[in-house]
């Protein structure tokens, strides 16, 4: 019997088990380390070591769970589980780990516990240490292992042995508590700053992040189907109200004094690192390497004013490098800011209208690139991922994201990029470099799943990076092929899919729409691969037209295009979802009088604004864990876009979905709304569900409520990702009247 697209969607965990994924490549390009589980639905994963050489060992394992485990069920700290939220990761086993400089020790917590790999000879071995574990990394000599314990920053000696304290946790006397080397919520949660230490590159000192959470008001989450569990209490900073003080300290791994103690110093081998924190209070970013100081990117609050610092170690004293301003916001990019081996800064910036890639004060690219993250700096380039930038050609495909290299010195000093993901196709490609070896990850729509190659120059004298090995994915494959339609709609060019049922022939006449956005910031639904679109083509073959429309407010197409949403969430990106709606009615089978959406987080506030501001167009709506209440979301994403609701109550006011302005829409035009909420989700909390339902009850506004016991914002549970597709398809059938 054939498997149903929802059963194997959530068996498979989106079809992400049994890839391959988190790539390493040894400097000397030598030796690719990974992640991948054994199977397309086997959860754990392993971690492997592909060796390059011809006459080398080729693929092995170089740590299995199940055998360090003894076949006991995996036991996750609160720390750990909080860390898996922030990150939306759904599998298990090794899901992630840290190498040394040369990649041949690598670090890695399993159940709580410390394990390391001998990558040359893969195999693996526990260090007795204090559990539970969390985010080993070790220093870049090999020598030691640095991790923390429920808040303590802790140092053990790589072959056992040695282990100590560097920092201790405390409670504090207002009932909060500090913690060493652990990323505070909001960096974690919008900052994509995991990470908590970093590593000297002589493997002598960490810088660690202090978060004292104090200031952090307390909210307590409930699971209603167990009335007998205490409340989990959450340090949620929600817009307007105080963030944990993050402050970042030079720690001797050695102990004892760091001489006369510097700025800061406290005769016990620690330094505080000293900048203006009042005014920039986000520790952004943090980047060490032999090629220059300790380099920091701090953010103000409003996150308008950002600062590059290089840090004394001697001192912890810093200087300005780099000075940023812009009028909306200034975005967050992975890779950047780093030094170049002969100590020039690389960041990415938004210049006359384009978002390009820099050197020192020198431009990599042009507007004819929209550049994204920084993937690996050389010694003489820089690789990087873009998509097409303002001033591409209006062919350029819809949904792409290359790899790129640009040169800033030797031979192509010169100027100007090349490609290095595949010309023949459309695609979303991403890459990871060592030495002369390039491991590339691209997936297109034409087939299901990724494909990763090794690439290595042709030939003893170099020259471009041609395909030699192929690490093989053991993801399954899809029992229904995706078939969008990526194309631009109306006088925006807004990038959108449309996806029609399977056999679908012209002459068979109009379809009732489903509107399937995310439709917000960083997230990008309309993309250039076909795994992205399979839940999508499986709405569309219960019998409807499927739009995709990442309008204003997505990334991937120019600054002002993500910006233009600055102080209005709800109008600007309704506005684009109405707009690509009703230009592709022109050429596409749509029945304008049956629009139904659907979403996802943002996604979910999307699709509740839509039918309670615009029934006239949108005729029914699932809304998946919204946000309802701008006041209840998270400082660092809310503030950027809105500002500080006490500043601004207005701007809250008018893009809510609880107030008199988000329940707007004429009397008489009430539209069938389901709204789904996991119990457990601390990132969109159950109250903004909840109190979206009590003011559709008090307005007399008829609406469903489904609420998931247990669930958080990811909802991995096999049977509820499952159903959650079923019982969508359901309403969105019975509402719309399709049969």
């Amino acid at each position: 019997m054939v498997m149903s697209f929802p059963r194997q969607h959530a068996r498979t965990q989106r079809f992400t088990l049994g890839a391959p994924r988190a790539f390493t490549v040894s400097p000397d390009g030598s030796r690719v380390v990974f992640l991948r589980s054994r199977g397309g639905t086997a959860r754990a994963n392993l971690l492997w070591v592909r060796d390059l050489a011809p006459d080398g060992p080729g693929e092995r394992a170089a740590a299995d769970p199940e055998a360090l485990l003894g076949g006991a069920d995996e036991e996750l700290s609160p720390e750990e589980r909080a860390r898996r939220e922030r990150s939306r990761e759904g599998s298990a086993g090794i899901v992630g780990y840290a190498t040394d400089a040369a990649v041949e020790t690598a670090a890695f917590a399993l159940s709580g516990r410390l394990f390391t790999a001998d990558l040359r000879a893969a195999v693996s071995r526990e260090l007795p240490t204090p559990t539970p574990v969390v985010d080993p990394r070790p220093s870049p000599d090999g020598r030691r292992v640095a991790y923390t314990v429920r808040g303590a920053l802790r140092v053990t000696d790589a072959g056992g042995g040695g282990d100590r304290v560097l920092a201790e946790p405390e409670d504090t006397p207002g009932g909060g508590r500090v913690t060493w080397g652990l990323a505070e919520f909001v960096a974690a949660e919008e900052m994509d700053r995991s990470r908590g230490f970093w590593w000297s590159p002589d493997g002598t000192r960490l810088l660690a992040a202090r978060v004292d959470d104090t200031p952090v008001r307390r909210w307590w989450i409930a699971d209603p189907a167990n009335p007998g569990s205490a409340p989990a209490e959450v340090a949620y900073p929600a817009a307007g109200t105080p963030n944990a003080e993050v402050t970042l300290h030079l720690i001797d791994v050695e102990g004892g004094s760091d001489g006369d103690g510097g700025n800061g110093g406290d005769g016990t081998g620690r330094t505080e690192v000293v900048w203006d924190r009042a005014r920039y209070p986000y520790l952004a970013r943090v980047h060490w390497s032999a090629a220059g100081p300790p380099l920091l990117l701090v953010q103000s609050r409003d996150q308008r004013s950002q600062l590059h610092l290089a840090v004394d170690t001697a001192t912890g004293r810093t200087t300005v490098v780099h000075a940023d301003e812009d009028p909306a916001w200034l975005e967050l990019f992975p890779g950047v800011p780093a030094w170049t081996p002969d100590g020039r800064l690389v960041r990415i910036a938004d210049e006359g209208g384009a978002r390009i890639l820099l050197v020192g004060d020198r431009p990599l690219t042009s507007a004819a690139l929209h550049v994204e993250a920084v993937l690996h700096i050389g010694e003489e380039d820089v690789l990087f991922s873009a998509s097409a930038g303002p001033e591409a050609p209006e062919d350029a495909p819809v949904g792409e994201v290359a790899v790129y290299r640009a040169w800033f010195r030797g031979s192509g000093d010169q100027g100007g990029w090349e490609r290095l993901s595949p010309q023949d196709t459309a695609h979303v490609a991403s890459a990871v470099r060592g030495g002369d070896t390039v491991v590339l990850s691209t997936a297109a729509l034409d087939r299901p799943g990724a494909r990763v190659e090794v690439l290595r120059p042709a030939g003893s004298g170099g020259g471009a990076p041609e395909p030699t090995a192929v690490i093989e994915s053991h993801a399954e494959t899809p029992v229904l092929t995706a078939r969008p339609r990526l194309l631009r709609a109306g006088a925006r060019r807004i990038p959108a899919a449309v996806l029609l049922p399977t056999g679908y022939r012209d002459g068979d006449g109009p379809l009732p729409v489903l509107m399937d956005p995310y439709g917000g910031p960083h997230g990008r639904r309309v993309v250039a691969a076909h795994n992205p679109h399979l839940t999508s083509q499986w709405f569309a073959d219960q019998g409807f037209a499927v739009v995709v429309a990442d309008g204003r407010g997505t990334p991937g197409h120019s600054p002002a295009w993500e910006k233009a949403i600055a102080g209005d969430l709800a109008g600007v990106t309704l506005d684009d979802q109405v707009e690509a709606l009703h230009a592709l009615a022109g050429s596409h089978p749509l029945d304008l009088d049956r629009v139904g959406i659907r979403g996802w987080s943002y996604g979910g506030y999307l699709a509740a604004l839509a039918v309670l501001r615009r029934p006239d167009v949108f005729h029914a709506a699932v809304a998946g864990a919204p946000v309802t209440d701008w006041r209840l979301y998270d400082t660092h994403y809310t503030e950027r876009y809105l500002g500080l609701p006490g500043e601004s109550p207005e701007v809250y006011a008018a893009n809510s979905l609880v107030t008199d302005e988000g329940l707007s829409a004429p009397a008489g035009q009430h539209r069938p709304l389901m709204i789904v909420h996991g119990l457990a989700d601390d990132n969109v909390v159950a109250a903004h569900t909840l109190r979206l339902s009590s003011a559709l009850l008090a307005a007399g506004r008829p609406h469903e409520v489904l609420p998931l016991s247990g669930v958080t914002h990811m909802t991995p549970q096999e049977q509820v990702a499952e159903n959650l597709l079923l019982l969508q398809v359901a309403f969105l059938k019975r509402a719309l009247g399709v049969a």
